[in-house]
């Protein structure tokens, strides 16, 4: 499973590179805002400095909702970098967008997804990603986890290729249940990456190595 890192911070994205385990980075509106990036130059400019951390995929998120706006922007997003991937929601006009983008060989993610229908039909159209939500899933009381299950399954029976990205992890635990459910990529904040290391028994393991090595 490939890990990306889901935020637009720099020095998150770079101290996730340096530990060498990161493949890609997804960002959206929300979080260029949190970072203060705005106007349309300097959320492409961002766009540019992350793609000269990182070495895979980066997805760069259109704003319209129209067809035609979609597409222009997307044109637009791609030619930035080759790493850049076309992050489009998942709405008619969006899966529209999605095979125009496939037809012209432009890497796509499709987000809000929150159906294995919606994946389907994200799959059908070519899409290189699809990312189900699975945090939002859990807040309505539902498994997200099961969704990314559900769609693995869907996609092997009929040979999609579209690879599933598990979106809006919230911990650690999230991370574990979606490499079991077979999730092809999984993007997440940066603690929850880190929160993978801990665990009391290293914590007390170590302890007690070190203490010994001072009786050596």
């Amino acid at each position: 499973m490939k890990f990306f890192i889901d935020t637009a911070n720099l020095d998150q994205i770079k101290e996730a590179n340096d530990l060498g385990i990161l493949d890609g980075v997804t960002t959206n509106p929300s979080l260029m805002a949190k970072e203060g990036i705005k106007g349309q130059e300097a959320i492409l400019q961002h766009y540019r400095d992350i793609c000269a951390i990182v070495d895979g995929p980066v997805s760069a998120e259109v704003l319209s909702t129209d067809f035609e706006g979609m597409v222009e922007e997307g044109k637009k997003l791609a030619a930035l970098h080759e790493n850049i991937v076309v992050k489009i929601p998942m709405i008619k006009d969006g899966i529209k967008a999605i095979k125009w983008f496939t037809d012209n060989g432009i890497r796509t993610n499709c987000t809000l997804v929150f159906s294995a229908g919606q994946a389907i039909l994200a799959a059908k159209a070519g899409a290189t990603m699809v990312s189900p939500f699975i945090g939002r899933i859990d807040d309505g009381s539902w498994d997200g986890v099961q969704l990314i299950e559900q769609i693995v399954n869907i996609y092997n029976a009929q040979g999609f290729m579209t690879e599933v990205l598990a979106a809006s992890i919230r911990s650690p635990l999230h991370i574990v249940r979606c490499a079991e459910a077979g999730a092809d990529i999984c993007t997440c904040p940066l603690t929850s990456i880190t929160g993978l290391l801990k665990h009391p028994l290293t914590d007390i393991g170590l302890a007690q190595f070190l203490a010994d090595a001072k009786n050596l």
